[in-house]
Order: C-alpha cells, then sequence, then structure tokens
C-alpha cells in the first residue's frame, strides 16, 4: 500500500505541463530542422542538378542524406536547455541525444571525405589512353578515404561510448591491467596491423595502381579495386582473383603498366630450314603496317634458335596496351601462317628420312 502512495505521489509531482511543453518543443525542433535542410538542399540543387558537372552539385549529392540527420539534432541541440523533464529522463534524453549528434557528424564527415575525393578526381579521368597519373591520383586518394573512414568511426565509437558512465568506469578498471591486454592484443592484432601498413605503404609506394595490368599467380587480368586488406584482379575471363594486399608487397609480381601501357609482343614460328627468311620479314612489314593494333614503333623478325629439324623465327611488334597486343599477336600469327601455307608451303616443318637400298646383283 506504502509503495502504490509513492508511485501516486510520484505520478503526481511530475510537471505535465513542463513535459508536454518541451515534447512540443521537440517535435517543433525536428521539424524545423528538417524543414531548413529541406529548402536549403532544394535552393542548391536548383543552382546545379545532380546531373550537372558542376562543382555545386556534389554537395546535395554525397552530403543531402547525412545533414536530413545532423540539422534537426543541430536545432535540438540549441533548444536542450529549455527542456523541462524529470531528471532520469533528461538524462536519458540527453545520452541519446549525445550519442546520435556524434554519429551524425562522423556519416556527415565520412561522406565529406567521398566528396573531396570527387572534386579532386574530377581533373583525372581514368578511361582516356593516357591515364597514368589518373590511376595515381584514383589509388591514393581511394585508399587514403578509407584510411579516413577507418579512424573517424574509431574515433565516433569511442566518444559515443565515452558518453556512458559506466563504460568509462570499465575503460578505468581495464585500463589498471593495460600492460598484460597491451602484450595479448599486440600477438593477436599483429598481423592485421602488418596488413593495415601493407595497405597505407600500398598507397604511398603505389607498386600497383587501378586498372593496372598485372600477373599474379599465373593470370593475366586488370587491379579492379584495391581496399586496405586485400585487392581484386579482374581476370580475362571475367573471374576475379582477390589477393592479400601484404601479397604485392611481399612476393614477386609482374605490373605490365607500371611506367606505361605500351608493350612489345611476340610470335614464334617453327618452320623448315629453306625458308626464305627475307620474304617472311617483308610480309610481316606489311601485315603490321595494315593492321590497326600496330602502334608503329618497333617491327622485326630474327631467327633465334636452329634445331634438328625447324629453325625458330620470332616476330616482334609493338602495340599501345596489353589487350591490343594480344590481338595483334593472334592476327600477326594467323596471317603469317597463311603467308607460308599459301607462298611456301615446302618451309612448312617435315621431318627428312633417307632410305638406303642394297643388295647383291
Amino acid at each position: 500500500m506504502q509503495e502504490l502512495h509513492e508511485l501516486v505521489n510520484d505520478f503526481l509531482e511530475i510537471d505535465w505541463w513542463g513535459l508536454g511543453t518541451s515534447l512540443t518543443v521537440i517535435v517543433v525542433a525536428l521539424a524545423f530542422g528538417l524543414m531548413l535542410h529541406a529548402v536549403l538542399f532544394h535552393l542548391l540543387r536548383k543552382a546545379a542538378p545532380d546531373h550537372s558537372d558542376k562543382m555545386l552539385a556534389l554537395i546535395p549529392r554525397h552530403m543531402a542524406a547525412p545533414s536530413r540527420l545532423l540539422f534537426p539534432l543541430l536545432v535540438l541541440t540549441v533548444v536542450a536547455p529549455t527542456l523541462v523533464m524529470p531528471g532520469e529522463l533528461l538524462e536519458t534524453f540527453r545520452h541519446f541525444l549525445s550519442m546520435a549528434f556524434i554519429m551524425a557528424v562522423a556519416w556527415s564527415l565520412i561522406r565529406f571525405t567521398a566528396l573531396l575525393q570527387d572534386l579532386v578526381l574530377r581533373r583525372f579521368q581514368i578511361n582516356i589512353r593516357d591515364n597514368l597519373k589518373a590511376r595515381k591520383m584514383h589509388t591514393q586518394l581511394g585508399i587514403l578515404r578509407r584510411i579516413l573512414i577507418f579512424v573517424i568511426s574509431v574515433i565516433a565509437v569511442s566518444s559515443m561510448l565515452m558518453t556512458l558512465e559506466n563504460v568509462r568506469q570499465i575503460g578505468v578498471s581495464l585500463l589498471a591491467s593495460a600492460g598484460v591486454i597491451g602484450i595479448i592484443a599486440g600477438f593477436a592484432a599483429q598481423r592485421s596491423i602488418a596488413t593495415l601498413f601493407a595497405g597505407i605503404q600500398v598507397a604511398l609506394t603505389q607498386p600497383i595502381r587501378l586498372d593496372d595490368v598485372v600477373i599474379v599467380e599465373g593470370e593475366w587480368g586488370r587491379i579492379e579495386e584495391i581496399t586496405l586488406t586485400y585487392v581484386v584482379i579482374r581476370i580475362w575471363d571475367q573471374r576475379r582473383l582477390i589477393v592479400p594486399i601484404t601479397y604485392f608487397m611481399e612476393r614477386p609480381f609482374q605490373n605490365w603498366t607500371r611506367v606505361s601501357a605500351d608493350i612489345l609482343g611476340t610470335v614464334f614460328l617453327y618452320v623448315d630450314y629453306t625458308v626464305p627468311v627475307q620474304e617472311v620479314r617483308r610480309e610481316l612489314q606489311r601485315i603490321l603496317e595494315d593492321s590497326p593494333g600496330w602502334d608503329g614503333r618497333v617491327a622485326g623478325l630474327q631467327v633465334t634458335d636452329a634445331k634438328e629439324s625447324t629453325v625458330e623465327l620470332r616476330a616482334l611488334m609493338s602495340a599501345e596496351d596489353a589487350g591490343a597486343a594480344w590481338d595483334l599477336r593472334c592476327h600477326v600469327r594467323e596471317k603469317l601462317l597463311e603467308f607460308i601455307q599459301r607462298d611456301y608451303p615446302q618451309a612448312l616443318p617435315r621431318v627428312r628420312a633417307e632410305v638406303e637400298t642394297g643388295g647383291k646383283a
């Protein structure tokens, strides 16, 4: 009976008028923040539509979503000191408001990094022929942005937890045994930390860049994605090879576009000793001049080996990139074979045998 009496007293002691006013202020503040957001971003979209190339269009494209949460929370933070609520309810509300505000700020900062990345990369188009500098910037900014996102997320989560008194006490208790925990955590996270630093090192030294042509584990492909922990390579047959980022710091691999995209291609032919090398050399020059994939830099044919029954001819040619070089090599190989089959069939590989017959007269 006494507990019921205390409950009724507590209920009667609540300032219902103040509580109702506070709830009204909260609703009005949230509505005002959303209205302010809608008006501001409507003006921005009118000045620079999403499909336009204006730099102003990047703001609504990246910042509209997080600011839709941030604006109402900002207005609510301004009016929060005027709210009249019971002590525990007010404390809980302030904790919730603080955590939501930290989350909104972190979200806004993360989206702001994307805005800055797009702003810088507008001047570095990757879909052009000479895109070495552009690929360098895309790679660096992509990895550095992921690092910033990681740092912002860690700071935001830590700040949110520090608003809770119980969590702060747990942190102080754990701090007393920081030496032992630090050693254990160091051993447990050694590989993860090494991977993280390898990602940062790749961003700075750039042994690989986005869209680089590489040979990894015997597979030919292009670098499609670089993260802090792994690299995605798009193989020529549309498969994806996922490789740890540490692979490129610890093991050798081929990068065909490290300095430039142009490359030399070779075609080997094995023919009979009677082949007219000079005629094949002239035919190679004619084939290359008629081929759109040849960039005009290098063309040559040499006898590179002589075996028991055949000689080895090596045709050397140049192309603007690895894809064009592959198509050019296949084209040259096919045309040279047609030329030899048509004009010098006796020069195709053959096996000679001498038959001796003997007998008594």
